[in-house]
This record gives C-alpha cells, sequence and structure tokens, in this order.
C-alpha cells in the first residue's frame, strides 16, 4: 500500500479533497461569501475540484487495480471518503 500512496495517482487525489475541504472550513469559520448574481468562486472551484476528482480517481482506479488489487483498493477506499467528505459541508449547509 504504500508505494502505491507514493505515486502521484494515490496521493493527488488526497491532496485535492483535503484542499477543497480546508476552503470549506474557511467558509464554515468565516462564513459563506456574499450571494451574486453569478455563483462565487467557491463554487467554481468546488465543480472543478469535483471534476478533476472524478478523472483522477477512475485514472488510479483503472491503473491500479488490475495490478495490485488489494492495495490499491485501500487507497481507493481512502480517496473516495476523502472525496464523500469533500461533499458534505456543500450538501449539508445547501451552498
Amino acid at each position: 500500500m504504500e508505494s502505491l500512496v507514493r505515486k502521484p495517482s494515490g496521493w493527488v487525489p488526497m491532496v485535492l479533497s483535503l484542499g477543497i475541504l480546508l476552503m470549506e472550513l474557511g467558509f464554515v469559520l468565516l462564513g459563506p461569501p456574499e450571494p451574486q448574481a453569478d455563483e462565487s468562486v467557491g463554487a467554481h472551484l468546488f465543480q472543478l475540484w469535483l471534476v478533476a476528482e472524478f478523472f483522477l480517481v477512475l485514472f488510479f482506479a483503472l491503473k491500479w487495480v488490475p495490478r495490485k488489487p488489494k492495495a490499491a483498493l485501500k487507497i481507493l477506499a481512502i480517496q473516495s471518503l476523502g472525496v464523500l467528505a469533500g461533499m458534505f459541508p456543500v450538501f449539508y449547509f445547501h451552498w
């Protein structure tokens, strides 16, 4: 498992999830941005993160699950939890 975590396809999705969680934590602590006619920068960043995260996790799964299934599934579970954790505040607070 450790060797796959060191691969960019293993750690980049985790770092992106952590980054989006930190942004959302900032919104929780400081309050969401003022309503605008268009969506805020945070909303656009969230949307871009979600698309990028989907393709990065998919790439990891397609590349590593056939080669090292046991280790890859563990990391895939961590990546999936990161995605769910990043989506939770948006749906909970209705941002």
